[in-house]
């Protein structure tokens, strides 16, 4: 069998996922100056600090600048606005998801079996993000912008790699789009708080999912 026609740009192999995109916010510079890196850290502690008191809504950008020592324009430069900001703290937290799935011990990093890794993935995306919830959905302002998002993007890289190492046909990038949307955050947490569905239920609906998107390759394989 061969590799579906259709394929995202990136480099193929057993590293793409690590250097398929940039684990960098938008419109920021790479590599940032160490003086600047220092800064950014210092923005993000001061804002998860205050998210600790007043949470995600209530978190402005003049509070973070007064806590970090700054002025609030130095705020609004490094992360253009207030969704920027949240933004950038979702990612400084998603830190510890990707170091799992890029490099962390199976099944969920490498040194499984792809469709393992796949099983595995799900859970972990919906655990984390219900433990971070309220910033998730306070930083969606715009829907269009959560899909441009390093972290988004990562997961969709992962994802769609995956899913070609099990030589699945078709676009895998939608497909893996799909699979995401399966488990988005706010979908879960809908599911989960308002209609009582514990989270092991749609761990199991995530299972039979891979299960049915390798289906086509098990019927053509006997």
């Amino acid at each position: 069998m061969t590799r579906p026609d259709h394929q995202p740009p990136g480099p193929s192999g057993p590293d793409e996922t690590r250097t398929y995109l940039p684990l960098v916010p938008l419109g920021e510079p790479e590599p940032l100056r160490a003086d600047a890196a220092r800064n950014r850290t210092r923005l993000l502690e001061a804002a998860s600090r205050l998210m600790g008191g007043c949470g995600a809504a209530n978190l402005t950008m003049e509070a973070v600048a007064a806590a970090a020592g700054v002025g609030k324009g130095t705020v609004f430069r490094r992360f253009g606005d207030r969704t920027g900001l949240l933004i950038a703290l979702l990612d400084h937290r998603e830190a510890l998801l990707q170091a799992a799935f890029l490099s962390g011990p199976p099944p969920v990093g490498p040194g499984a079996p792809a469709a393992e890794r796949l099983h595995a993935f799900g859970p972990a995306v919906m655990r984390h993000d219900r433990d971070h919830h309220e910033l998730i959905l306070a930083s969606r302002t715009d829907p269009l912008r959560a899909y441009a998002v390093p972290a988004y993007r990562l997961r969709l890289s992962h994802v769609a790699l995956l899913l070609r190492q099990l030589r699945v046909e078709g676009n895998t990038e939608l497909l893996g789009h799909t699979m995401l949307g399966s488990i988005d955050a706010t979908l879960v947490h809908h599911l989960t708080r308002d209609r009582g569905v514990p989270i092991e239920e749609l761990e199991r609906a995530w299972h039979d999912l891979i299960t049915r998107v390798q289906l086509p390759l098990g019927r053509r394989a006997t």
